[in-house]
């Protein structure tokens, strides 16, 4: 049962076929898909997106630079400026839908830009103690802040944490994953060297699959806009690295092992 934890269906690249993308993954053996929200427009497209498609669940968050309203035409990934968020008001929302969410995220620290630390660690815990609250697992972004992202989840009580496209060192992965955190993997494992040292470094029970959509497509494919059904890639070379068959390996099967 291929599950993609982590992807972002509301991007504009799906506007025009989303039905044929979501007809592609499940025709590549994708069972559900995590459709990600970073701000309040994407939380509402993807409950819209979620109540549409049978295999597709919503996790609603704030990204942690749309968070603190930075221009984020600077950031390591520009995205477009948009109106500044009131924090505490879409928490408030994201609590009003937790009967129809799956997980919280896309949430998480980004110091991509440097400045606003302490701002983003501020936003961080209020999402961790609201996930807290309502019992849904979070779901991690942490570019270039990843000790410092261990080091807030290690203080607070939350357990059901997915770290998304995790590039910690190999100390700080070892840490995460005896704290019994859970590491999504994107379809670009194929040529990450860092993603192949990780899933040979953590228990198969703390894997799952992830595309990232539409970014991080997978070699061969470069070029492409990448899509849910680029999930079997990444099972089928995580089986591979593993030595085992994708019919048997356990990263087939995590999005309902874990509870998720």
């Amino acid at each position: 049962m291929l599950i993609d934890v982590h992807a972002h269906l509301d991007n504009f690249k799906f506007k025009d076929d989303l039905g044929i993308v979501i007809d592609r993954a499940k025709k590549a053996g994708v069972k559900a898909i995590i459709t990600n929200g970073t701000n309040p427009e994407t939380n509402r497209l993807s409950l819209k997106i979620a109540e549409k498609y049978d295999i597709v669940k919503a996790s609603l968050g704030i990204y942690p630079l749309y968070a603190i309203n930075l221009n984020l035409r600077e950031a390591a990934y520009p995205m477009e400026k948009m109106k500044p968020i009131d924090v505490d008001n879409e928490l408030r929302f994201i609590e009003s839908k937790k009967h129809e969410i799956i997980a919280i995220g896309e949430v998480g620290l980004d110091y991509s830009i440097k400045g606003k630390e302490k701002e983003q660690k501020e936003t961080f815990n209020k999402i961790i103690e609201l996930a807290e609250k309502i019992k849904k697992p979070v779901i991690v972004h942490s570019r270039k802040a990843e000790s410092d992202v261990i080091g807030v989840l290690e203080s607070s009580s939350c357990k059901k944490v997915i770290l998304h496209c995790f590039c910690g060192k190999q100390s700080i992965v070892k840490k995460a994953a005896g704290l019994g955190y859970y590491f999504s993997i994107p379809a670009n494992i194929v040529r990450a060297q860092n993603f192949q040292l990780l899933v040979k470094e953590v228990d198969i029970n703390q894997l799952f699959c992830e595309t990232d959509a539409p970014f991080l497509t997978p070699s061969p494919y470069r070029g492409k806009v990448c899509e849910p059904k680029y999930t079997r890639v990444t099972a089928e070379f995580l089986a591979e690295l593993r030595g085992e068959k994708l019919e048997k390996s356990p990263c087939a099967t995590l999005g309902v092992a874990q509870g998720l």
